[in-house]
C-alpha cells in the first residue's frame, strides 16, 4: 500500500539526533522520518486512548498533531489517561495534553480544537489532517467520525476499550470496509454501558491505543500491512489476540455510494443516545423522558420524615464502594432481565426479582450518575408499572457533591 503522506520535510541536525533510531531502520529511514515530520493526525479524544496515542505519536516525530476534546481533567481520569497528572485536575484536557506533549518533542506543532465534535463541525476539522483517529467511548461520535472519513476520503484508524477487552481495525474506504460495514446499526439503548458505568482496567487503553498509534505510523509510511479489512479483538485476561475478517458490504449505505451523497446525519437520534457527556451527572435521554427529583430535594423530603421508597440499580460492587443507607438495591441487569423474561412469558411475574418492587408506591430510582436509573424507569414502565416513579437528577455522585461531600466519588 502505497502511504498516506506524499511530501516530505527537512529534518535539523537536533531532530536527526532525536530520530536517530528511526533513521537506522531502513523501513523507516531518513526519508520516512522526512514524511512523518510533514504529516499530520487529529485525534479525536484525549482520554484513555487519547493519551498514549499522542504521546507516542508526538515522540514519533508527526509534524502536526490535533486534539479534539472539550472535557476537564478530573481524578478518576488519572487511572488510565497518562498523559495527564494531579496538576492537571481541573484543567482542559487539550490544555493538559499540549503541555506534556511539548515538553516530550517541543519540534511537533500541537492544534487544539476544544469543541465537541459534531455533523456539523466534523468535515471542517477533518479536512486538513492525513490521518484520523478515534479514541471516543460512544457510538454516535463512532458512526460519525466514520461517516466524516468516508466522505472525505480519510483513513480511520478504530479503537475501542471496555473493562478488559479491546478492538482494533483500520476503516479505510478507498482500500476496505468501513465502520458501517461492519456495524451497519448500532446497538439498543442501554446494552451497552459505558466506560464510566462498566469501568476499565488502566493498562488497557495503553495496549489499544499504542496499537492505533502503530496503524498511524505504517499508513504515513506505507509499510507492513495495515489492519484494513481486519479487526483485531483482545482479551487481557487471557491475554488472548483474535483476527477477523471484515468485508466490504456493496450495499453500504455510506461506503458504497460517492462520495458526495455522504450526509452527516443527527447521529444521536440515530443510535438513541447521547454523545457527549462532559457533565459526570448527564440523566439518560437514549428514550421517553422521565420525572426527575433533585438530590436536595430527596434530602429535605427525607429530612420531613417521609417514609419513601428509594431502588439503588448500580452493581454489587459498586454498593461497596458507597451507598445510601435503608435504600433497596437490585442491580439494573436483574431488572431487564427480569423484565424481558416477563414479557416473554418466561416467569411469573412473582417469580422475578420485579417482585421485589412495589407497584403501588412511589419509587425514587438512583444509580451512580442518573443514566442507568432513568433506563429501569423506561424498563419497569414496559413491563407495566403505572405507579409514580422519580429519576435522581446526577446519582449518588451529586448526593456526595451537593448534600454528603464526606461520601467517596467514583
Amino acid at each position: 500500500m502505497l502511504p498516506v503522506v506524499e511530501s516530505t520535510a527537512e529534518l535539523s541536525n537536533e531532530e536527526i539526533r532525536r530520530y536517530s533510531r528511526h533513521l537506522i531502520m531502513p523501513e523507516v529511514g531518513i526519508e520516512g522520518q522526512r514524511r512523518l515530520k510533514a504529516s499530520s493526525v487529529l485525534l479525536i479524544g484525549t482520554g484513555g486512548l487519547g493519551s498514549p496515542l499522542a504521546l507516542y505519536l508526538a515522540a514519533a516525530g508527526i509534524g502536526r498533531i490535533g486534539l479534539v476534546d472539550y472535557d476537564v481533567v478530573d481524578e478518576s481520569n488519572l487511572q488510565r489517561q497518562v498523559i495527564h497528572g494531579q496538576a492537571s485536575v481541573g484543567a482542559l484536557k487539550v490544555d493538559s495534553a499540549e503541555r506534556r506533549l511539548k515538553d516530550l518533542n517541543p519540534f511537533v506543532q500541537i492544534e487544539k480544537h476544544n469543541v465537541p465534535l459534531t455533523s456539523a463541525n466534523a468535515l471542517e476539522l477533518f479536512a486538513p489532517y492525513d490521518v484520523i483517529i478515534d479514541g471516543t467511548d460512544n457510538f454516535p461520535t463512532r458512526y460519525l467520525v466514520n461517516d466524516a472519513c468516508v466522505k472525505l476520503g480519510k483513513p480511520n484508524v478504530y479503537g475501542s476499550i471496555f473493562r478488559f477487552e479491546g478492538q482494533l481495525s483500520v476503516f479505510y474506504a478507498k482500500e476496505g470496509p468501513c465502520y458501517r460495514c461492519m456495524f451497519p446499526t448500532p446497538p439498543p439503548p442501554g446494552l451497552v454501558p459505558s466506560c464510566a458505568e462498566g469501568g476499565v482496567l488502566g493498562i488497557l487503553p495503553g495496549t489499544i491505543g499504542t496499537m492505533q498509534a502503530t496503524e498511524a505510523l505504517k499508513l504515513i509510511l506505507g509499510i507492513g500491512q495495515p489492519m484494513i479489512g481486519r479487526m483485531l479483538l483482545y482479551d487481557a485476561l487471557e491475554m488472548s489476540f483474535t483476527t477477523l475478517k471484515v468485508r466490504k458490504n456493496p450495499n453500504c449505505p455510506v461506503c458504497s455510494v460517492p462520495a458526495e451523497q455522504v450526509e452527516l446525519i443527527d447521529y444521536e437520534q440515530f443510535c438513541g443516545m447521547p454523545a457527549h457527556d462532559r457533565s459526570l451527572y448527564r440523566t439518560g435521554d437514549a428514550g421517553a423522558p422521565v420525572d426527575e427529583i433533585s438530590v436536595r430535594d430527596l434530602k429535605a423530603r427525607l429530612d420531613a420524615g417521609e417514609d419513601l421508597l428509594i431502588l439503588d440499580v448500580r452493581d454489587p460492587h459498586e454498593w461497596a464502594i458507597v451507598a445510601l443507607e435503608g435504600t433497596l438495591r437490585i442491580p439494573k441487569g436483574d431488572i431487564l432481565a427480569a423484565k424481558n423474561a416477563l414479557l416473554a412469558g418466561r416467569k411469573l411475574r412473582h417469580e422475578t426479582v420485579l417482585a421485589q418492587i412495589p407497584d403501588d408506591r412511589e419509587l425514587i430510582v438512583h444509580c451512580r450518575s442518573g443514566v442507568r436509573s432513568a433506563d429501569v424507569i423506561r424498563c419497569l414502565r414496559e413491563a407495566g408499572y403505572r405507579n409514580p416513579m422519580l429519576n435522581v437528577k446526577g446519582g449518588i455522585l451529586a448526593w456526595a457533591d451537593e448534600v454528603d461531600p464526606s461520601l467517596p466519588k467514583y
